[in-house]
């Protein structure tokens, strides 16, 4: 079965609001199997109207893993500080291998 990205550009409107988030993601996504594989919050590549200047790669075993991760209890439990927060997609994309 061939692995499963997770590809989001993301804008964050309120640091301070996106605390909570930011703090409980990655055990959310490492309880499904992920791993950051691109973690880039450093404006200095970007021009300053670019829309997402967070980056971010997540590695799952598949898109179960990855799906499962999205759909979970401790993942919607702090969405809504990502979501009401910040804007731009989160993406989930099969591998090609």
């Amino acid at each position: 079965m061939a692995k499963a990205y997770l590809v989001g550009m993301i804008k964050v409107t309120n640091m301070d609001g996106m605390g909570p988030y930011m703090a409980a993601v990655e055990d959310t996504i490492t309880e499904h199997g992920g791993k950051f594989l691109v973690r880039h919050m450093d404006e200095k590549l970007h021009s300053e109207d670019d829309p997402n200047p967070i980056t971010v790669v997540i590695e799952f075993p598949d898109a179960v893993s990855a799906m499962s991760w999205k759909n979970s209890d401790t993942y919607q439990a702090i969405l809504p500080a990502r979501l009401n927060n910040s804007e731009g997609p989160l993406v989930i994309c099969d591998g090609v291998e």
